[in-house]
């Protein structure tokens, strides 16, 4: 009991003073937003006090439903299918050098494609609305993923392809047991761009084609030359973006704690 208390302790000194480390610099930023534009006069600059009561009045009351769920939700749909589509795709041209071979000009062309110069083609096929914008964010972010997952595939090391052969695993116990466990961390690699990625082409998509979300809050008030929302509106997509890549850090740290393991075993993160 005592030894568990003893090792409790300095851990929790470590994820404390870890915090802090973390947390002084956007603290001190927002301190220093927050007095340098107190009183602020300018059209272009409004004071903080004013861009908070902004985000509180147009996102906490009607526009919490009418454009911030909305924008989660296509978000959320965007990214899940190209991390699915990047990991299930990424898997099969990785085991296979024929398929490889054959869909490697497709696939780099298709990357060199901007996401925005397929939305006049997204509303032709798609129309105006959600179904439009999942596709745009669907399409713009798998290829972080999907070209991850092909190199952690291809990454795995012979002796541990002929071992798993000589098992006489079948595929599937090879891809799950072997072969995602190796591609893991270079996966999740791809997987952290892919949600940045997604967050961006919410804004992108919602700002051409779209009757509600973020990006239309956006593109609305830089036309009528509401400053203040507009700057809430950057602010709000800051806030995101952060608890986003929080939860994933988390959701990776879980996944991968066997990676963490051995890095803490070897050396490495000392």
């Amino acid at each position: 009991m005592s030894t568990t208390a003893n090792t409790g302790a300095p851990a929790r000194h470590k994820s404390q003073r870890l915090f802090l480390l973390r947390a002084w610099l956007p603290v001190a930023l927002v301190l220093l937003w927050w007095i340098a534009s107190a009183g602020s006069t300018s059209l272009y600059f409004p004071s903080l006090s004013k861009i908070l009561a902004t985000l509180g009045s147009d996102w906490l009351g009607p526009g919490l439903a009418e454009n911030l769920l909305p924008s989660l939700g296509k978000f959320l749909a965007g990214f899940l299918i190209a991390a699915t589509g990047g990991i299930v795709f990424g898997l099969l041209i990785g085991l296979s050098s024929t398929l490889a071979a054959a869909v490697e000009p497709i696939v780099q062309f298709l990357r060199s494609l901007p996401p925005p110069v397929l939305l006049p083609i997204g509303i032709l096929v798609f129309g105006i609305g959600a179904p439009m914008n999942i596709a745009i964010i669907a399409f713009g972010a798998i290829w972080p993923t999907l070209l991850n997952t092909i190199d952690g595939v291809r990454s795995l090391d012979s002796q541990v392809r002929d071992m798993s052969r000589s098992y006489r695993l079948t595929m599937p116990q090879r891809v799950r047991y072997v072969v995602l466990p190796n591609a893991g961390p270079q996966i999740f690699a791809g997987l952290r761009t892919t949600l940045q990625i997604s967050i961006i082409l919410i804004v992108v998509s919602e700002m051409v084609a779209s009757v509600n979300g973020i990006g239309y809050y956006l593109l609305n008030s830089q036309q009528t030359f509401a400053v203040a929302q507009t700057w809430a509106g950057t602010l709000l997509l800051g806030i995101l973006g952060y608890l986003a890549n929080l939860i994933f850090l988390r959701i990776e740290a879980r996944v991968l704690r066997w990676h963490s393991g051995m890095r803490a075993a070897s050396g490495k993160d000392a």
